[in-house]
């Protein structure tokens, strides 16, 4: 029977002070509510953008009432395999070291299965390949520290299952098939890597969401995905918050390899 003197409480598990987390594209979405739920529990963080700018303005309202915390913004194009590197570099140069890696990224192509050139199709899987070098790069960054790390990939819902026609027909494109061959990819390389990667303690995890619909998106084709989702309603951006910092903390300190998706139950039926 384990000591209850020497077990962590919730807190410390959860807690995120001390370390650093970069997350690519977290001037979006979804991406911004994951750079506050890292901030929120202690961490510091550095958000990546193409726009320098944007990234540095961004990381503007994020709270900051821990000791030695601090924020940073860097650019980065996960397109581009030299901006991959040198936006890597800046990160750790600007915050000192990385613990957290987040893949949350994604320069989108918006053509489906009937008007995705070949050119188109290979240009999305950029992403994927920008995943796994930024994964190697934490992963070796983290060895030389002598300590471990985490890389959480962001997959889909649209990476495990195949999208319903007639959600979209009519209203919308259909889902893009490119994104999901990405998706799956991802999904996959996340075993693959925390395989490979466990014997440096560093742990590599999915979090894949559901409908999470931005502002803007045609809301007939909202509601028809409401009516496929058993909790009849989409998902709202601080839902992943939980996930995430399960991933990223000591909570989840037996958990690689795995994808955890947070669909409202889309997957369930």
């Amino acid at each position: 029977m384990s000591d209850a003197k020497d077990e962590p409480t919730i807190q410390e598990l959860f807690d995120l002070s001390g370390k650093t987390a970069l997350i690519t594209g977290a001037t979006g979405f979804l991406g911004s509510s994951m750079a506050r739920a890292m901030a929120e529990a202690g961490a510091s963080v550095v958000i990546s953008s193409r726009e320098l700018k944007r990234a540095e303005d961004a990381i503007m309202p994020l709270p900051g009432s821990v000791e030695g915390q601090s924020h940073h913004g860097v650019e980065l194009d996960q397109t581009d395999a030299a901006s991959i590197d040198k936006g890597f570099s800046d990160a750790v140069a600007a915050a000192g070291k990385i613990d957290i890696l987040v893949n949350n990224g994604l320069d989108a192509i918006k053509k489906d299965l009937t008007d995705c050139t070949f050119d188109q199709f290979v240009d999305q899987q950029r992403n994927t390949a920008a995943y796994f070098v930024l994964a190697r790069l934490l992963c070796e960054h983290v060895k030389k520290r002598g300590v471990g790390g985490s890389v959480i990939m962001l997959g889909s819902m649209y990476g495990q299952v195949a999208s319903y026609p007639d959600t979209y027909q009519g209203v919308n494109m259909a889902s893009p098939v490119a994104y999901h061959a990405h998706k799956g990819g991802t999904i996959q390389m996340t075993r693959h890597l925390a395989a490979y990667y466990a014997e440096h303690k560093v742990r590599v995890n999915c979090l894949s969401p559901g409908p999470f619909p931005a502002d803007g998106v045609n809301p007939e084709m909202v509601q028809r995905l409401v009516s496929k989702s058993p909790m009849k309603r989409m998902g709202r951006p601080h839902e992943l918050k939980g996930a995430l910092l399960l991933l990223a903390s000591d909570a989840g300190s037996y958990i690689t390899g795995q994808n955890i998706t947070v669909d409202g139950g889309w997957m369930a039926w």
